[in-house]
């Protein structure tokens, strides 16, 4: 892909157009993300292992909906499927590409681990009726114990990563140091219900699993197509368009993948070329693409799974939390989206011929690709039925859009579009395409399931330990009377925990771990589970671990680590917002009233103006450093809710307004 001599946006001859293949995609992530890392199986043995991952999909679709086993008999059964599933899905190194090959080892590992909580599940009335000075003092129901805490473990480092299971080993560490024995530690984090079978497992297996087979299936109806080609027909003609329909398209392809690098593969793989050719530069690209990807995670109505588990946690209603989420999600996406126009105006780039574009109207008869959403939506509101339920729902209408699909033309008019979005969907909605949307689903599900399991470790330590009490005396210790350095503080536990684990798995962490500290401190539980979500899924973008960015770069052939500090920039929003409804929750609607919500939001819109314009050293005409710190001081004003600070930033921002008119006018 080149440009042409008469190129509007060929400004920059030193730009590198060309971008990472699907291979080069491929190499990176299996480079730097463990759920990418994944064996390779042909034939039969492929076969074998789809019809499984499928089955998984189908079995918990059953469970949550028809089933009245125990809750450990679920939550057992569940794990030891997992189990199996995730040692054929992941190799025990980085780069192992042998075709149908599981090791012996790997096979050992397989049915001990499976064993184990299969062991459970089929003696859960016995191991339930036990007293506890019987499981403690016989060594088999120990090295049961043992044996699932381990193979699960290492599945954990092959699937999801270290920073996780280091934590998960510190804490066990801290648990033995803490006095308690073995046969104790293995009873409190295997049988007990405050360990693997608490609660991130619980609603995992309830809840997650049931939704990431409803974005598997939703994403086979062409709704990524839609939204990209929704997206170019309002942005793709103005100033650096297609940077603008990364913005648009990942915030609503991203509600619903619950998978920051997912969603960056599979919209950047059409928006990054696309920006590339504008005139943006790789390392750009790629970030616009991963900062935009992630905060899909934030953006209601779905927000990757988690509106629906907050909503659990905090025992509200789902339609509490997705209004609450509202306005910090447009103002993270303001940001960004100022920002990349700001870039635009910089550089001096066009956006794309309106003649290759779509066009808004011809894209209304596709809008019931919408319907799954729309009803899943309406049925969790309405309250009338569970959210497994309304989910499972949703699948069915998502298949049946499918199937509509084949008779509307929508797969030969996507193939058509003239390139925006072509490939994206061209295949037919058949029986095969539901056994692929379902195996998919089950394979998404391992690592989001070990990730959960291991957090149940990690808090099952804390709890058992009384560490949770020690941790919110240590942090308001140091913090003393200040909330700030308080929030500062949580918010780098959340980064650490947050690396590398998938999007629900990352909340429930967050939830049983961080949030607690932030209620004792005073911040409203809504805000709290609010501060340290966002922080948990900013550490997808954040470096040394940013596997949103890692994908990004790989697309765009960019610098890895540039990409995730750009990204950083991008979304800086996401950094400033939660201090912002923390300290004053009005942002979330909170304690406060209708008109008071317009200013905050009039205010806030206007601070993230100035704050991208600081970052990005450009407003009406290039930036000094001055002129940047005016901007980004007022911007930080503007946002914190107060009519002082608004005054405040308000002057200074305009300050700095009058200094880009001077330089501006000194410039002609």
């Amino acid at each position: 892909m080149t440009n042409t001599p008469n190129d509007p946006n060929l400004n920059a001859p030193d730009i590198d157009l060309s971008t990472g293949t699907a291979a080069d995609v491929e190499a990176m992530m299996r480079k730097f993300d463990r759920e990418s890392n994944t064996r390779v199986w042909e034939g039969r043995p492929k076969l074998i292992v789809s019809v499984i991952l499928a089955a998984f999909s189908l079995f918990c679709i059953y469970v949550t909906l028809f089933a009245n086993f125990l809750e450990q008999v679920r939550m057992t059964s569940f794990m030891g499927l997992v189990i199996v599933m995730g040692f054929l899905t992941y190799p025990a190194k980085k780069g192992y590409v042998k075709v149908n090959s599981l090791p012996w080892y790997d096979i050992v590992l397989m049915v001990l681990g499976a064993a184990a909580f299969f062991f459970y599940t089929f003696n859960a009335k016995t191991i339930l009726n036990m007293r506890l000075k019987e499981l403690l003092t016989n060594p088999f129901y120990t090295a049961v114990a043992v044996i699932g805490i381990v193979v699960l473990a290492e599945l954990c480092r092959r699937s999801v990563g270290l920073p996780i299971l280091c934590v998960a080993i510190f804490f066990i560490g801290y648990t033995f140091f803490n006095g308690k024995t073995l046969p104790r530690t293995a009873y409190e984090m295997f049988y007990g219900d405050n360990g693997i079978l608490g609660t991130p497992v619980s609603v995992c297996s309830k809840y997650i699993v049931v939704f990431i087979i409803f974005g598997a299936f939703l994403e086979k109806t062409g709704v990524s197509s839609f939204f990209i080609n929704l997206a170019n027909s309002l942005t793709g003609r103005f100033a650096g368009g297609p940077a603008k329909v990364a913005v648009i398209s990942s915030a609503l392809c991203g509600m619903v993948s619950g998978s920051s690098v997912g969603n960056t593969v599979t919209t950047g793989s059409v928006t990054i070329p696309m920006m590339k050719k504008t005139g943006y530069r790789s390392e750009f690209a790629g970030a616009v693409e991963a900062a935009a990807s992630t905060g899909g995670q934030i953006m209601p109505p779905i927000m990757g799974a988690a509106a629906f588990l907050m909503a659990d946690y905090l025992g509200v209603p789902y339609s509490n939390i997705i209004v609450r989420a509202i306005v910090p999600a447009i103002l993270y996406f303001l940001g960004i989206f100022i920002a990349v126009h700001l870039e635009a105006k910089k550089l001096g780039l066009k956006g794309m011929d309106p003649a290759m574009l779509p066009r808004f109207k011809s894209l209304l008869k596709d809008t019931y690709l919408l319907m799954p959403l729309i009803v899943l939506i309406w049925l969790v509101c309405s309250n009338t039925r569970t959210m497994q339920f309304s989910a499972a729902v949703a699948i069915v209408v998502a298949i049946a859009v499918g199937f509509i699909n084949n008779l509307t033309g929508y797969y030969r008019r996507a193939a058509e579009n003239k390139g925006v979005a072509a490939g994206e969907v061209v295949e037919k909605f058949t029986p095969k395409t539901v056994f692929e949307a379902l195996e998919a689903g089950g394979r998404s599900c391992v690592t989001v399931a070990v990730a959960c399991g291991i957090a149940g470790v990690i808090c099952g330590c804390i709890t058992v330990t009384g560490l949770a009490n020690q941790l919110i005396s240590a942090i308001v210790g140091v913090s003393g009377n200040s909330l700030l350095l308080g929030l500062f503080l949580t918010m780098i536990c959340c980064i650490v925990l947050g690396m590398g684990v998938p999007t629900t798995a990352t909340y429930c962490i967050m939830a049983s771990t961080c949030a607690p500290i932030l209620i004792q401190m005073g911040v409203p539980a809504i805000a709290a589970h609010f501060f340290v979500f966002y922080y948990g899924i900013v550490a997808d973008i954040t470096p040394p671990v940013a596997l949103a960015a890692y994908a990004g770069a790989a697309i765009a052939k960019g610098k890895p680590m540039k990409t995730g500090v750009t990204a950083t920039r991008l979304a800086i929003g996401a950094f400033i917002i939660p201090f912002v409804f923390a300290a004053s929750p009005a942002l979330l609607f909170i304690d406060t009233v209708w008109y008071e919500v317009i200013l905050i939001t009039i205010t806030a819109t206007l601070g993230m103006v100035g704050v991208a314009a600081g970052l990005s050293g450009y407003f009406l005409t290039d930036m000094n450093l001055l002129e940047r710190a005016l901007m980004i001081g007022g911007g930080l004003a503007l946002i914190v809710p107060g009519t002082l600070t608004d005054f405040i930033g308000l002057g200074v921002i305009a300050l700095g307004v009058a200094f880009q008119l001077l330089h501006r006018k000194k410039a002609k």
